[in-house]
């Protein structure tokens, strides 16, 4: 693919797997195309899968929450999910269906060329980082793959369960600014 429109009409018409059926649209991912900063959730909800935008529920709401604290806000990341359409009762993905739409999410990353990948929730550290990955244990670690810098923090709607975990997720996302104004970021430039 040459650019994300047309990686977003092919998405919008797929098939591949049963999730198909139930979608009522595709969740494709939203933000600048190059963004140097790209945010991974695992599927859309409810909320995504009639808006057709991902992170707009409640979840979306505590995330732009996170973005602002670390001066980052929508207009200046991108944000995705592994699967573009909602499993049903927002169960995880099953693994054939990440099968089914992980080629979209590598061409999305080809085509933005980020510096720093965030995978929001294990499900995500799972396929984009290590499947053995404990995200109890190691998130706000850093790895890095071909170049790019991956974390994991926790899922915003982990945090709206758990509240408790909120203190480790803003030390994350401290790591997570200063490690994008460390590798020039462009979101960070003008600071």
């Amino acid at each position: 693919m040459d650019n994300m429109d047309a990686l977003c009409e092919k998405c919008l018409a797929c098939r591949n797997c049963g999730l198909a059926a139930t979608r009522t649209k595709v969740v494709f991912g939203v933000g600048p195309v190059p963004s140097d900063v790209v945010f991974v959730g695992e599927g859309p909800g409810q909320q995504e899968d009639l808006s057709g935008e991902p992170f707009v529920g409640a979840a979306g709401k505590l995330l732009d929450d996170m973005l602002s604290i670390i001066d980052l806000g929508r207009q200046n990341c991108y944000i995705c999910n592994i699967v573009k359409c909602r499993p049903p009762q927002n169960r995880d993905p099953m693994p054939e269906e990440q099968d089914a739409c992980i080629g979209y999410l590598e061409e999305q990353l080809r085509l933005l060329r980020p510096k720093v990948v965030v995978c929001l929730g294990r499900i995500a550290a799972m396929r984009l980082i290590r499947p053995d990955f404990r995200i109890t244990r190691e998130h706000g670690q850093w790895t890095e793959i071909d170049g790019v810098r991956y974390t994991a923090i926790y899922h915003p709607s982990a945090l709206l369960r758990d509240v408790s975990k909120r203190p480790e997720t803003f030390a994350d996302l401290l790591s997570l600014r200063e490690k994008a104004r460390e590798l020039g970021c462009s979101e960070y430039k003008s600071e």
